[in-house]
């Protein structure tokens, strides 16, 4: 484990998870930017080994500094910090023992959080979805902060890396902080795709033999990755 920072008699202790807490802090910020997260509507968090860089509760995400994020560990403990993590710990917690996530990202999005009020599945309208793992999935409705909230929102998560949850909003996750953001603005994305096309008529919705066409060209294309111009 790193040193914590609340060593006295030098300047130069190190900061525990100091990455992981500026990263938590940025994406925080950015979520509010993009009008994601409005004022406390929202946590963030990023997994270090065993501990956790998190969010407080009651903050505004778009005022978060790395200072004022604590730091537990997986079963919910406070580490490091001045300030009481998000309720919703059970939720991070539980995500990162179930998958190989190293960074978390929740809103309540206007888009996504209108389709989960009404959708088990948001309707795959377009192969983007597959950045997500298939058509992202809602969790059943659970109290805030519950555990049995967080065991939803995992089934939810099985095969994807981003879900809806009940009246309630959205979550992401990924190998890094980008990769997390990324995820949960895509779903957002691909929500409001849904709720704009389904006020001018009835979606198309792609099928099984469309993704299938879809994954192939994908493959042979090397689609969504940088490469070189074949001589």
């Amino acid at each position: 484990m790193r040193p914590q920072s609340r060593g006295k008699g030098t300047e130069m202790s190190e900061v525990l998870l100091a990455a992981e807490r500026e990263a938590v802090a940025g994406a925080s910020r950015h979520l509010a930017e993009t009008g994601l997260v409005i004022g406390t509507a929202g946590n963030v968090s990023a997994r270090c080994g065993d501990l956790v860089a998190v969010t407080p509760t009651g903050a505004d995400l778009g005022d978060l500094t790395p200072e004022m994020i604590t730091v537990i560990d997986l079963e919910g403990n406070v580490v490091d910090g001045e300030l009481a993590p998000t309720s919703e710990v059970p939720l991070h917690t539980g995500i990162y023992a179930a998958t190989n996530a190293l960074a978390i990202t929740h809103a309540h999005a206007m888009a996504s959080t209108a389709l989960s009020c009404t959708h088990d599945e948001m309707p795959a309208l377009h192969y983007s979805c597959l950045e997500l793992g298939g058509a992202p999935r809602t969790a059943p409705y659970a109290t805030f902060g519950s555990q049995e909230l967080a065991d939803h929102v995992v089934e939810a998560l099985k095969g994807r890396n981003a879900a809806m949850m009940r009246n309630h909003g959205s979550v992401a996750y990924g190998p890094n902080m980008k990769a997390a953001i990324h995820s949960l603005e895509l779903l957002e994305w691909l929500a409001e795709l849904y709720w704009r096309s389904s006020s001018m008529g009835t979606p198309h919705v792609l099928t099984d033999k469309d993704f299938e066409a879809i994954i192939t060209a994908a493959i042979e294309r090397g689609y969504g990755s940088l490469h070189k111009v074949k001589k």
